[in-house]
């Protein structure tokens, strides 16, 4: 073999080593180049997925407990442990990242549904889990003495106790007057002749308490609480009613719970009452009589319709002294938007039908119809 010749496969056999040298570079380069996209993709789509809600479906409530001094790492591995985020790490630099500190040491009631900024704000706030201990439910339409009565059966207090309390203006007025300025007309003079001043405020909900014997002013301020919220969500309506206040107001709603089977029949039969009032008639609903009796009476005598009271719709115009009950948000929303009707009186039958009559003769004859239904119930 010739000199030329060695060199020539010496250089053929460097170039084969380089091409495959490159290739192997290539696909080393290429195998990184997948890895390190792999891993980004999967690390965005980890992150992605750690800072939406562990399961947006949830309806699970879980009682974390974060101890005194808990650093934000170990908050986030509490969390994570407790299936409340999906991952520890990613709360704890997301954290970081968003300068989140101050929370606070307590028991807490978390959820998988949450967002993670709910659950940074919710262990900032501080509101602590109360665990409910008593559950008081006031139905729609009860009066003072029915709350009363209800009281005393969950809790220890006595009903002579509670109403004795709930009768007395003096009480009211130093107890709840201060933080319930919607109190201030009841508490008036004028309406000092009305059995129970909180009647008709006294909202009707189920609420719940940490403990299984709350005082009776814990209890009515709950219910006072309410009663804001409802008068501060409808203050609009409020101001535009032709009802002189919320006294008058809710003193209408009660009527309009009384005698209203469903929603619909609620907003016509305010409108009837409104329809009487303007007319300067008196609105004879019986069940004034019933409650100024202070009695759950199904049918009104005679001599029952001519008993003297500010309650007594028959023998007094206009809208009795105060609430005969303690009236539902739908009742309260009926005043506040009455139907437009021309009636001008109306009779509930037993089955829940509400018979409506422009005149007196037309009432007289629904009444004459339906009235022995009543006297057999």
């Amino acid at each position: 073999m010739s000199e030329t010749q060695d060199k020539l496969d010496k250089l053929r056999k460097r170039a084969d080593e380089a091409r495959l040298v490159r290739r192997i570079v290539l696909i080393v380069l290429a195998a990184l180049i997948i890895a390190i996209a792999g891993t980004a993709g999967y690390t965005y789509r980890y992150i992605s997925r750690s800072l939406q809600p562990e399961n947006a479906a949830s309806h699970n409530k879980v009682i974390v407990t974060i101890p005194s001094g808990s650093s934000v790492k170990e908050i986030s591995t509490i969390l994570e442990n407790k299936g409340i985020i999906h991952s520890g790490t990613v709360f704890h630099y997301f954290c970081k990242y968003r300068n989140e500190q101050d929370f606070m040491a307590g028991t807490y009631q978390l959820s998988p549904s949450m967002s993670i900024q709910t659950i940074i704000n919710t262990l900032q706030s501080g509101k602590v889990y109360q665990p409910v201990l008593l559950k008081l439910t006031i139905p729609e339409g009860y009066w003072v003495k029915d709350i009363a009565a209800t009281i005393a059966d969950k809790t220890s207090l006595k009903e002579s106790d509670i109403l004795k309390k709930l009768s007395d203006r003096s009480y009211i007025k130093s107890h709840y007057l201060k933080n319930y300025p919607f109190l201030k007309t009841v508490l008036s003079d004028k309406y000092k002749e009305v059995t129970y001043p909180l009647e008709g405020y006294l909202f009707p909900a189920t609420y719940s308490f940490s403990v299984k014997n709350p005082t009776l002013d814990q209890i009515v301020s709950k219910m006072l609480d309410k009663t804001q919220s409802v008068l501060n969500d409808n203050k609009g309506l409020i101001s535009q009613s032709s009802l002189m206040n919320v006294h008058d107001i809710l003193t209408m709603a009660s009527l309009v719970e009384e005698e209203a089977p469903d929603q619909a029949d609620r907003e016509k039969i305010a409108g009837v009452f409104f329809n009487r009032l303007k007319k300067g008639m008196p609105l004879q609903t019986d069940p004034t009589i019933s409650y100024a009796l202070q009695k759950h009476l199904k049918n009104i005598s005679h001599s029952e319709l001519a008993f003297k009271s500010p309650y007594n719709t028959y023998t007094n115009k206009g809208l009795p002294i105060g609430p005969i009950d303690n009236p539902s948000l739908i009742s309260i929303e009926a005043v506040l938007n009455p139907a437009k009707t021309d009636a001008l009186y109306f009779f509930a039958r037993p089955n829940g039908q509400v018979l409506y009559a422009k005149t007196l003769a037309q009432h007289n004859a629904n009444v004459n119809k339906y009235k022995s239904e009543w006297n057999n119930q």
